[in-house]
């Protein structure tokens, strides 16, 4: 099977989808396809062009702020027309779109009903057409991140997107959850509060 990688590190929008697609399309056989990148619009470009292609496609952090958008080419791709009205090229005002989870269950009342709702708030948040770049989970929101949780489905696909999955390992220690942590990777007070201070928009349920 083909590898190809392409290094579009510190190109703008539209050019690694440009690349991308180029590169797609002189593959002679299946093969993955690994584009490089250092922006969100390009991690969410890349993976909506996939999917426009029926492929599937994982981003991965490769360390120093580059990601690697990883497509599984599974078919011969046609010459066509990039439509730039199809790709969002804008960077963020300022900052990052950051949710912050602080609760296994949304909304105040039913516990039950909060569950459900908080669940389907994350799918939500999942297929918004522009992914958050961060999502903090602390307090009674680390149970979501655990084993067990029905939301790890949702997690797993954000990670999977390129979206940061972050957890207070106060919060596991204390809720006797350290050693369930199942999507993402363990924060600490000082990271949130960084990671929120330098947000250019912070969600809550």
């Amino acid at each position: 099977m083909e590898k190809i990688t392409v290094n579009a590190v510190g190109e703008a929008c539209p050019i690694p989808v440009v690349k991308a697609t180029k590169a797609m399309q002189a593959m002679k056989e299946a093969g993955t396809l690994e584009v490089l990148v250092d922006n969100d619009p390009a991690v969410q470009n890349l993976s909506r062009m996939a999917a426009g292609h029926h492929f599937a496609a994982k981003a991965e952090e490769r360390g120093n702020g580059v990601r690697a958008v990883v497509i599984d080419v599974t078919g011969p791709v046609s010459p066509v027309e990039l439509n730039a009205a199809d790709y969002a090229c804008d960077l963020p005002a300022s900052g990052d779109f950051v949710v912050a989870v602080d609760t296994d269950a949304m909304g105040r009342g039913s516990d039950e009903l909060g569950k459900t709702l908080l669940k389907g708030f994350l799918f939500a948040v999942s297929q918004l057409p522009s992914l958050p770049k961060t999502i903090l989970f602390y307090n009674g929101g680390a149970h979501l991140t655990c084993s067990g949780s029905t939301s790890l489905e949702d997690l797993k696909n954000l990670a999977d997107k390129g979206v940061e999955i972050r957890t207070c390992g106060t919060c596991l220690n204390f809720y006797g959850l350290t050693d369930q942590l199942a999507v993402g990777s363990v924060t600490n007070m000082y990271e949130i509060v960084e990671t929120l201070a330098k947000a250019g928009k912070v969600v809550k349920p």
